[in-house]
């Protein structure tokens, strides 16, 4: 059974967040970044099995500063999408990141943590993974189908853990082009992996919304296990 907490960022605020804890401990923690929906069923939903393979989940409100509580349904027709797309034009994302390294230092004290934690973001919280990737002291980041990353290049040549990038290769948000450069600029980096999913397009990990791709999700869950295993432990 998941609960509510909050997490102390800088500046005296608390960022409200969800946690999902595994059967066993200490194991290691997961920091899920949502989509432009909030945290919504579906991040509750990966929260459950993320703690099922055995990890923390913790899942932080990226939209707490414009409005807690947003949990939007991306199926729900056009308001639920105006809606979100207002809160991403209001993002500061240079605060996100910082309330992100807390939450990151936050999970490493959790109580039935291991001490070690890494990133998994969707869509935007894809994006900010990245960035995290180069920020933070994590041990390593996931990004399935993260927007935006064509324009940050240059800042992941310094990447300071695994990053594995999960292409859609039919995401209308990265069209081809932008996949293009973004493979050429890191399929050679040494802890940067890149894995595409020619079929999928964006959001096919949604599980239970109409992006869904069950085949795209359960290879793409594969390969991020196998690297949240080998960085954060059994």
């Amino acid at each position: 059974m998941g609960e509510s907490l909050t997490i102390p960022v800088p500046g005296g605020g608390a960022m409200p967040a969800w946690l999902e804890r595994p059967a066993r401990a200490p194991a290691g923690v997961v920091v899920l970044l949502h989509e432009i929906f909030g945290l919504n069923r579906n991040m509750q939903a990966l929260a459950r099995w993320i703690a099922a393979l055995g990890h923390v989940a913790l899942v932080p409100d990226l939209w707490w500063r414009q409005a807690e509580g947003v949990a939007l349904d991306p199926d729900a027709g056009p308001p639920a999408w105006e809606r979100a797309f207002a809160l991403l034009r209001g993002l500061d994302e240079a605060a996100a990141v910082a309330d992100l390294l807390a939450a990151l230092a936050f999970a490493r004290t959790l109580p039935g943590g291991n001490g070690r934690v890494g990133s998994v973001g969707f869509c935007l919280g894809g994006r900010l993974a990245a960035r995290l990737a180069v920020r933070s002291d994590a041990d390593c980041h996931v990004s399935y189908y993260g927007v935006g990353i064509e324009g940050m290049l240059e800042e992941l040549r310094g990447l300071r853990a695994p990053l594995l990038l999960h292409i859609a290769g039919r995401d209308r948000f990265v069209p081809p082009a932008a996949q293009r450069r973004i493979i050429a600029a890191l399929q050679d980096a040494p802890l940067a992996e890149i894995l595409v999913h020619p079929a999928a397009g964006h959001a096919f990990a949604r599980a239970g919304a109409r992006s869904f791709d069950a085949r795209a999700a359960a290879v793409a869950h594969a390969r991020t296990e196998a690297l949240l295993v080998r960085c954060l432990g059994l």
